[in-house]
């Protein structure tokens, strides 16, 4: 029978235990069988490790019946790889490190979920508590630019992930791993292998352990919240949307999504509820007013709290210092949720 990618992998399966074989720890990439010719690419670990591992992969690999010839390639400059399929697990996991791990959620995109997480975990961190930022949304991260960092974490043994710290928060990103233009084109197993190694390999009790773990979510209803919801124990999710019907329907899925889940809704924000005129001081609700907090009465949730739709909450995210870390009338909205969310124990 002809050598093929599955024989191949089971047998490096053999090397090691269950969870440290070389196809567990995601070392093995770009892997091809054709014709008695095995290829594939060495990655994830120190250069030093890789070197050792060499020879007996591919002792193994020529072993197999119908295999003529064998090609490993180890790539220079080697550091944390995120990427590839996730790695068996049993059962929602725990977050080493971590108390607490809320979720923010939208049904879609353009709502400011990503702006709210930002703020909410700086008003959390200004509150006193320990706080660390994950950013989910894989194929469009925004936080390195709102948190004013964008550098490669080190990683000292070329698998565990070092985080990043600003203004008090501990982060992680996809987008600290890529340029700033870089498109991120993968399919779904490849996004869930990225998040369990952003939630698994990322050391984030390293400034200390945390009190919570806020994850901003890509908008919608897709893989990533499925895998998030399912692999790891959350304590809840919040749903932030804007007023107007439209993004309330999507909010919607997002809320049904949690529910079929079995993942608790902490409670729902309206953002961009109200605009005020810097000049005259004339309110004015753009996107309408109270959908939010009407819909929350409606399904026996918590309304979290009313953000206002502020000049200034978009300056300060270009400028990578989220508005929550000043003064003024949007810090204090979330300061207000804050101080909410650690008087009802969430954090």
């Amino acid at each position: 029978m002809p050598v093929s990618k599955e024989i191949v992998l089971e047998a490096l399966r053999g090397l090691g235990s269950e969870s440290q074989n070389p196809v567990a720890r995601g070392l093995i990439h770009a892997l091809a069988a054709d014709k008695g010719v095995v290829r594939f690419v060495l990655e994830g670990a120190p250069p030093a490790e890789l070197e050792a591992l060499k020879p007996q992969l591919e002792a193994k690999v020529r072993a197999l019946p119908g295999v003529e010839s064998v090609t490993i390639v180890i790539p220079a400059g080697q550091g944390p790889r995120i990427g590839g399929h996730p790695a068996p697990q049993a059962g929602p996991q725990a977050v080493a490190g971590v108390r607490h791990i809320i979720a923010v959620g939208s049904g879609k995109g353009g709502v400011g979920k990503s702006t709210v997480s930002a703020n909410l975990a700086v008003a959390l961190a200004r509150a006193g508590k320990r706080v660390g930022l994950l950013d989910a949304d894989i194929y469009g991260p925004s936080q390195p630019r709102m948190m004013g960092v964008n550098r490669r974490p080190a990683s000292p043994d070329g698998h565990n992930i070092i985080p990043l710290q600003a203004h008090g928060i501990t982060l992680m990103s996809i987008g600290f791993m890529l340029k700033e233009d870089e498109a991120v084109i993968w399919r779904g197993p490849m996004l869930m292998g990225a998040l369990q190694q952003m939630l698994g390999q990322v050391e984030w009790a390293h400034y200390g352990a945390l009190d919570v773990l806020i994850i901003d979510l890509p908008p919608g209803t897709g893989d990533i919240q499925l895998s998030l919801c399912q692999k790891t124990k959350l304590d809840g999710a919040i749903i932030v949307s804007t007023p107007q019907d439209i993004a309330m329907l999507d909010a919607r899925k997002a809320l049904d999504m949690f529910r079929r889940l079995n993942t608790p809704v902490i409670g729902l924000i309206e953002n961009m509820s109200t605009y005020v005129c810097p000049n005259c001081g004339h309110e004015a609700h753009l996107f309408g007013h109270g959908g939010v907090a009407a819909e929350a009465e409606r399904l026996g949730l918590p309304f979290l709290g009313a953000l206002p739709l502020d000049l200034e909450v978009r300056l300060a995210g270009d400028a990578g210092a989220p508005v929550a870390t000043g003064e003024g009338a949007a810090a204090q909205g979330y300061a207000a949720i804050a101080a909410r969310l650690i008087a009802e124990g969430r954090v």
